[in-house]
């Protein structure tokens, strides 16, 4: 018997299929150019029994380009709930599933994550088929420091929850992982700047791998100045600085001062602390006892 009656620790060696189940593969495909597609991607595409992809149309381009025939299906985020089960099903038949995403790794801002935990909970192997990822291409290019980072992704669009998530973000020191669209990218730089301050130093990243791809480096002025000259096309990966540490209580002011009491206590919770935590963090920020900050959420 296990401790508490928990489940032992889940070990997958070598990530070796059960007999008569199949292997779910999270297959990475170009962001760009085609000559990234790896030899073992091609031919884990070509073995698997079926593809199941983001957009069917935009996936048979490249199956065509690699002469690829395997059966393709689609798998999405607005269809995953139904889709899901039903790849999970086949797994589990011992049909083997590769999931690519438009470009890049699937479950790294795309549909996938799910299906990776459907097919673990069913006791199916996960195996990871590696390549480009957009992200870290344009972190080893952005010339910021690369020992330590923070993958965010897309930003919330609503203003309220943007604030707060950059907030919370005011002041990690590692560097900042963000992708944004074309027709967003000034309002995300300037509540960027608004946030941090318009020297923070950033890298605007688009293209990447592609006829067109460009690298500026700056600070957040600087390219907030540039989009503004520059009409943006092409997605975009923004590579931020990081903050400082506090060094001062000035310093820790400058984010939450104007935040009313909620919003400061939930940009703390953003950032994994409990509810209990970020009321303590806040008091702390405050100088007020901790039962003040209590009572007044309550």
């Amino acid at each position: 018997m296990e401790p508490d009656g928990q489940a032992s620790f889940s070990v997958c060696k070598s990530f070796t299929p059960q007999e008569g189940r199949g292997t779910l593969y999270l297959v990475a495909t170009p962001i760009g150019n085609l000559e990234d597609m790896t030899f073992r991607a091609v031919r884990t595409l070509k073995e698997a029994d079926l593809i199941a992809a983001e957009d069917t149309r935009q996936t048979r381009k490249l199956l065509t380009h690699f002469e690829i025939a395997t059966r393709l299906v689609s798998y999405h985020e607005h269809n995953k709930e139904a889709s899901g089960p039903e790849l999970v099903r086949l797994l589990l038949e011992g049909q083997s599933v590769a999931l690519v995403s438009d470009a890049g790794l699937p479950a790294i801002s795309d549909p996938g994550s799910e299906l990776a935990a459907q097919a673990i909970a069913a006791g199916i192997a996960v195996v990871p088929v590696p390549g480009a990822n957009a992200a870290l291409s344009a972190l080893i290019v952005s010339g910021l420091p690369t020992e330590r980072f923070r993958f965010v992704g897309f930003l919330p669009r609503e203003k309220k929850r943007l604030r707060e998530e950059l907030a919370g973000l005011a002041h990690a020191a590692e560097t900042l992982l963000f992708y944004e669209a074309p027709h967003r990218i000034a309002a995300t730089l300037a509540a960027m700047a608004e946030a941090w301050g318009g020297d923070r130093r950033v890298a605007l990243v688009r293209e990447l791998t592609k006829r067109h791809e460009e690298a500026g480096r700056g600070t957040l002025a600087q390219a907030i100045a540039h989009v503004a000259a520059h009409p943006p096309l092409g997605e975009y990966c923004i590579v931020v600085q990081g903050g400082a540490s506090v060094a001062s209580d000035d310093a820790a002011e400058a984010w939450w001062a104007e935040l009313p009491l909620e919003e400061h206590v939930a940009a703390y919770e953003r950032q994994g602390e409990s509810r209990k935590d970020a009321m303590k963090r806040a008091a702390n920020d405050l100088g007020v006892p901790k039962r003040e900050v209590y009572n007044r959420l309550l």
